[in-house]
C-alpha cells in the first residue's frame, strides 16, 4: 500500500511511497533521468527508468521548480553513488508513476543560487524568496519563538487578551496612520501605535496579569533595525505594582532563557544584568541604548584641559575621549573616514592621538603641555599601539560624537561578538525633553508614565528637565528591545503632566476621555512594558536587517513592492468615505 509522505519522515527501504514538492534539480543521463525533488522538510532523489514510458516522458518535460508528485519504492542508493551530505543520500525513489501538479516559468530570481539577487528584487518576488532554507529556518524558528514566550507568560499567570486594532488618536511617539470612518464622516479611527490606554484600562477592569503578542503601527522612518508600519511587540502589564523593579525582575528571566536556552548564545555578565540611569548611560557610553560587549567607555578630560592654551579645548564646554586598542594601526584615510561620522553627529572636526614606542603621535600634540599629555594617557590608560579619540563641545554634542564612533570603532575591529549577547536596563529617564526641531518641551517617552515622586515633583521641580520617570528600557547588544513604566493612574496627576506642556485638561479629556473617567472608579496601580519581538528575534538569529525575519515587510522605502502598496484607490472609495 502507498502512502503519502513528506521527505523528512523515515522512509523504509522497500516501502511504497508518494511524495509531492518542487522539482530542485534534473539530471538526464541518456538511459535514466534523475530529478531531486524538495518540500519543505528536505530533497530527495527520484529515478525515473525507461520502461515506465509513461513516466519518463513526463520526467522529460520537468525544469526547476515545477511542482510534481511521484509514488514508487524506496531502495538503497548503490554505494558510489551515496550523498553523505544529506540526510536522504543514502536511499532513492524508483519511480513507476509521475504526475506534474503545476508548471513553472523561469524564476526571475534563484533562491537556491549562492549569490542572492538584491532585496529589492528578492522583496518583489517574496513569495520565491520565501524558498530560501535560511527564510524557512527563520519562520520556523519564529514559530518557536512565540511557543516559547507564551509558555513563559502563561506559566506566570499573565492572560492572553487581544485589544483593539481600530482605536482613537494619542501622542506616543510617532505618526498614527490613520482610517477614515464611512458611517461617521469627518471621523478617523488610528491604528494603534501600541495598545497602551487598553492595557491600562484591563487593570482598572481587574485583569491582574495582561499580556498579548500585539500588532502595532507606527508612521516612522525604516531602518536596518525598525520595520515600516507593522511590527510586533510582547505586551503586557501588571496590576498592583508599583516599582518599576517588580516588572524588571519578572521578566528579565525570560529575555535570558531565550538567550541561553532558545538561542545557543552567552550571556556577557551571566545571570547578572547592569541597571544603569540614563544620565550615567549618557554620560559613560554617549547612547541610552548601549553595546556592552565591549569597554571602550567615553572619558572625561575637562578638567584636564581647564587650563588649557589648545583653543579648541579651552573654548569647549566638554572635553571626553575614549581609548582605542589597537588603534595606531588605522590610516589616514580610515581615520578620514571616522571624522566623517564625527561630522555627520554635530562635531568641528576629530582631534586623536596615536601611541608608538612609547610615543605620543598627533597633528595635536604641539598644543598640548607635557602635564597635559600625560594626564590623558594615564586617564584613559593608552598603550602602545592604542589611540584616543577626543570630543570637545557641548556636552551632548560630545556624547553623540563619542558615543556614534564608539560603536564604529567596535564594528571596525570586530568587537562585537555575535555569539554574545550583553543585557542591561536603562532606568530613570527624563520625563520631559526639549525637542529641538520644534523648539518646545515633549514628553521624554509617553505621556502615561508616572513621574517619581508624583505630583509633589511636578509641583515643586523648577526645571522641568529635571523632572525623572519611573520608566525604563532594556538594551540587548546595541538595540532597545523593551520600553516600560509604572503607570499614571491619577486623574489629576495625569492633568498636571499635560498642563506643564501646556496642554488644556479639555485636550487631555478628549484624546483619554475613557481612561481618565475609568480611573475615577478605583484604579490600582500598575506597571508594564513592551518587548519588540522583530528585533529581539533578529539579534537572536544573528541577522543584521530586521526585514530578514517577517515574512512579507515592506522595503526601505515603506513600499510593499509584492502588493504594490500604497496604492491608489479608486475615486468611489474616496466619496464614500467623504474625503
Amino acid at each position: 500500500m502507498k502512502r503519502t509522505v513528506a521527505i523528512e519522515v523515515p522512509l523504509r527501504i522497500g516501502e511504497q511511497i508518494t511524495i509531492s514538492g518542487w522539482v530542485h534539480s534534473r539530471r538526464d543521463h541518456g538511459g535514466l533521468i534523475f530529478i531531486d525533488v524538495r518540500d519543505h522538510t528536505g530533497i530527495l532523489q527520484l529515478v525515473i527508468n525507461p520502461e515506465h514510458a509513461e513516466s519518463f516522458k513526463v520526467a522529460e518535460e520537468l525544469r526547476d521548480e515545477f511542482v510534481i508528485k511521484a509514488s514508487g519504492n524506496v531502495r538503497e542508493r548503490e554505494g558510489h553513488l551515496k550523498n553523505d551530505k544529506i540526510p536522504t543520500g543514502s536511499i532513492e525513489l524508483a519511480v513507476k508513476e509521475l504526475t506534474i501538479l503545476n508548471r513553472a516559468e523561469t524564476l526571475p530570481i534563484q533562491p537556491f543560487a549562492e549569490a542572492q539577487a538584491n532585496e529589492e528584487l528578492r522583496l518583489k518576488y517574496r513569495y520565491l524568496d520565501l524558498r530560501r532554507p535560511a527564510v524557512q529556518k527563520n519562520l520556523k524558528k519564529r514559530a518557536a519563538y512565540y511557543k516559547f514566550m507564551r509558555d513563559y507568560m502563561e506559566t506566570h499567570d499573565f492572560t492572553e487578551i487581544t485589544t483593539p486594532i481600530l482605536a482613537n488618536s494619542s501622542p506616543e511617539g510617532a505618526r498614527d496612520f490613520l482610517v477614515p470612518s464611512r458611517v461617521h464622516e469627518g471621523k478617523f479611527y488610528a491604528l494603534p501605535q501600541a495598545p497602551q490606554q487598553f492595557k491600562q484600562l484591563l487593570m482598572v477592569g481587574g485583569v491582574p496579569r495582561y499580556y498579548q503578542i500585539a500588532t502595532c503601527f507606527r508612521d516612522e522612518d525604516p531602518r536596518a533595525d525598525r520595520l515600516y508600519g507593522d511590527f510586533y511587540q510582547l505586551d503586557l502589564e501588571m496590576a498592583f505594582v508599583e516599582d518599576g523593579e517588580e516588572v524588571r525582575t519578572e521578566m528579565e528571566p525570560l529575555i535570558k532563557s531565550l538567550v541561553t536556552d532558545f538561542a545557543g548564545k552567552t550571556l556577557k555578565f551571566g545571570d547578572e544584568v547592569p541597571r544603569i540611569s540614563y544620565a550615567e548611560a549618557m554620560e559613560t557610553y554617549g547612547s541610552d541604548k548601549p553595546d556592552l560587549r565591549f569597554d571602550m567607555k567615553l572619558t572625561e578630560l575637562t578638567d584636564v584641559f581647564a587650563n588649557t592654551e589648545f583653543g579648541v579645548f579651552k573654548n569647549a564646554e566638554c572635553v571626553k575621549a575614549i581609548c582605542v586598542k589597537n588603534g595606531a594601526s588605522l590610516s589616514r584615510s580610515q581615520i578620514d573616514s571616522f571624522t566623517e561620522i564625527a561630522k555627520s553627529e554635530g562635531a568641528g572636526g576629530l582631534a586623536y592621538i596615536t601611541y608608538e614606542n612609547g610615543e605620543a603621535k598627533s597633528p595635536i600634540a604641539k598644543f598640548l603641555s607635557a602635564e597635559e599629555l600625560a594626564a590623558v594617557k594615564e586617564r584613559l590608560g593608552a598603550g602602545n599601539g592604542d589611540a584616543i579619540f577626543f570630543g570637545a563641545d557641548k556636552r551632548m554634542i560630545v556624547n553623540a560624537v563619542l558615543g556614534k564612533l564608539r560603536s564604529e570603532f567596535a564594528t571596525h575591529f570586530d568587537l562585537k561578538d555575535s555569539n554574545v549577547v550583553a543585557l542591561a536596563w536603562i532606568i530613570d529617564f527624563p520625563f520631559y525633553e526639549f525637542d529641538a526641531k520644534t523648539q518646545k518641551m515633549d514628553f521624554g517617552h509617553n505621556p502615561f508614565s508616572m513621574p517619581k515622586g508624583g505630583m509633589k515633583t511636578l509641583e515643586e521641580t523648577e526645571n522641568k528637565l529635571d523632572i525623572v520617570a519611573d520608566q525604563y528600557d532594556m538594551v540587548m547588544n546595541g538595540y532597545e528591545i523593551c520600553s516600560g513604566g509604572v503607570r499614571n493612574h491619577n486623574p489629576e496627576v495625569l492633568y498636571k503632566v499635560f498642563g506643564l506642556l501646556d496642554f488644556s485638561p479639555e485636550y487631555v479629556e478628549e484624546k483619554f476621555g475613557a481612561m481618565l473617567n475609568a480611573f475615577k472608579f478605583g484604579a490600582p496601580p500598575h506597571a508594564g512594558c513592551a518587548f519588540g519581538v522583530d528585533r529581539i528575534f533578529m539579534v537572536l538569529t544573528g541577522e543584521e536587517n530586521i526585514r530578514e525575519v517577517v515574512a512579507f515587510p515592506k522595503n526601505g522605502s515603506g513600499v510593499d513592492v509584492m502588493m504594490n502598496s500604497p496604492s491608489v484607490v479608486e475615486p468611489a472609495q474616496l466619496k464614500e468615505l467623504g474625503l
